[in-house]
């Protein structure tokens, strides 16, 4: 397989980067001095740059911030694609230090790689209160000791299920383990309504989602695709019953016959046309719909959300995502952007955000809010899940690293290589 240089020398290098997160709060004439001392100046128009919002949660928020600051209007361009291809148009407008995207939506796992890269600016931290945020959240946004990103939304991986199914299977509460998950699917399948019905999917095709899966795997069963010292830790128990919880999973015929061929959006219109009995899945994306033109779900209001289940229990191994917001290096009107950032981040527009399109808020009152549990049963569920999950490595060389891991987890999960190989070419990879 093939032997990937890491920037800075050592793999521990590139995941030496852990992150904090700020909250909109504090006197914006405080907030103004500071980020004049780190060097953010210049007010104006800006642009947004972010994925296509679907819900007009976005629009209504760039209407009340451009009556309110007609001078400093934001102009949004949303990208098509998937979250890699968003992410190379990014990077090409980065290398060119353009400056035109003055304001970026991040997926978590970018932050660390813009900040490496010298594309984002450092906000001004110590005028900015960083309390009210998630502690997992607010570990995402700072790269080397400085703070680059203020989170907009957290996430961890969940569990989405048929509840109308299991209820009429007799089945009262959702699996804990994999082995109640796999006992639940058999007695579903023996209703006439889960005949036809697949079990299980998790993110199994070449893409970040494997990572995500094994990461996920792995640490359910007590372990971690790197060591705290940023070594490769695939020769352990734990990674080869993940990966092949994995493995086995899809040659068992738990998951769909084609699961190595399902991106995201295909994993969510397979649950959603009722042919699914439990997925894997980010909460944010739980009303989201797999395209534009796609129709109401065949399950609406029939489906629940749960910790993932485990080896032994629940709980313990999500994968965090998430979204960040950062102001560009190059950008002409980082006062603006910043103050934007803090726009967008703060209260009323995370509340806003999670009612129209069920992405979860960074900030921890409102996991509190009677009215939005009650609209969002699993808001607690998910701040748990959220409290305790893997974060993803993040820095500089963290694409080749994704990609890495994907090439191996695929080559086992499709049968093509033994698990046992899989994870020693992998850990040898890593290691040069």
């Amino acid at each position: 397989m093939r032997r990937i240089p890491w920037p800075g020398g050592t793999l521990a290098g590139v995941v030496a980067c852990a992150a904090l997160a700020l909250s909109a709060c504090g006197a914006h004439d405080r907030v103004r001095a500071g980020a004049i001392a780190a060097g953010l100046e210049g007010r104006g128009p800006i642009t947004f740059v972010t994925a296509i919002d679907h819900s007009g949660y976005l629009r209504k928020q760039l209407d009340t911030w451009n009556e309110d600051h007609p001078d400093e209007r934001v102009h949004v361009v949303e990208l098509n694609g998937g979250p890699a291809e968003q992410r190379r148009r990014l990077v090409e407008d980065a290398k060119a230090k353009s400056g035109v995207y003055a304001v970026l939506d991040l997926d978590v796992v970018w932050t660390a790689e813009f900040a490496a890269n010298g594309w984002l600016a450092r906000l001004p931290e110590d005028r900015l209160n960083l309390s009210g945020t998630l502690p997992a959240a607010v570990a995402t946004g700072r790269y080397q000791g400085g703070l680059y990103a203020v989170p907009s939304s957290s996430d961890a991986g969940m569990l989405s299920y048929r509840k109308d199914l299991l209820d009429k299977a007799g089945i009262a509460a959702p699996p804990r383990t994999y082995a109640e998950m796999w006992d639940d699917c058999d007695r579903v399948r023996r209703l006439p309504e889960g005949r036809n019905v697949d079990c299980y999917l998790t993110g199994v095709d070449r893409s970040e989602d494997l990572t995500v899966s094994l990461t996920e795997a792995v640490g359910g069963a007590g372990g971690a695709l790197l060591a705290p010292d940023g070594e490769p830790a695939l020769d352990t128990p734990a990674a080869r019953q993940g990966l092949e919880f994995l493995a086995r999973s899809r040659a068992d015929g738990r998951m769909p016959k084609d699961a190595a061929a399902l991106d995201a959006a295909d994993a969510r219109r397979r649950f959603e046309s009722g042919r699914l009995l439990f997925l894997r899945q980010w909460t944010a994306d739980q009303d989201v719909p797999a395209s534009e033109d796609d129709g109401a779900s065949r399950v609406a209001g029939g489906h629940a959300v749960a910790p993932l289940p485990g080896p032994d229990g629940p709980g313990a191994a999500a994968a965090l995502g998430g979204r960040d917001l950062a102001v560009s290096a190059f950008a002409e009107h980082k006062l603006t952007a910043l103050d934007f950032v803090r726009f967008l981040t703060g209260q009323a527009a995370q509340r806003a955000g999670l009612m129209a399109t069920s992405r979860p808020p960074a900030l921890t009152e409102l996991y509190d809010d009677p009215e939005l549990v009650r609209r969002f049963p699993y808001l607690p569920a998910l701040r748990t899940a959220i409290t305790t999950a893997r974060p993803r490595p993040a820095g500089a060389g963290y694409p080749k690293l994704s990609a890495t891991i994907q090439d191996a987890a695929y080559g086992a999960v499709t049968g093509r290589v033994p698990v046992g190989r899989a994870l020693s070419d992998l850990q040898n990879d890593l290691r040069h």
